[in-house]
């Protein structure tokens, strides 16, 4: 088991350390807290390797791309 920082993470995954710390918050990635730092087991980061990137779309954005013109 190798455990990794969340600034080691968020380089590996190619984002902020602060989107890891909500990944963790959100049960998205499992980690372990040691005093006031979170440690991510490697293995774990390909659960969300593969996730989609950026926020998702809003509602109101979504219906003005795709409604219908008059």
């Amino acid at each position: 088991m190798r455990l990794l920082t969340t600034a080691v993470v968020a380089e590996r995954l190619g984002v902020h350390q602060t989107r890891v710390q909500v990944l963790i918050r959100e049960g998205r990635l499992p980690a372990q807290k040691f005093g006031k730092m979170f440690l991510v087991d490697e293995k774990h980061l390909k659960l969300v390797a593969d996730r989609k990137p950026g926020r998702p779309r809003s509602k109101a954005k979504a219906k003005r791309r795709g409604g219908s013109h008059k």
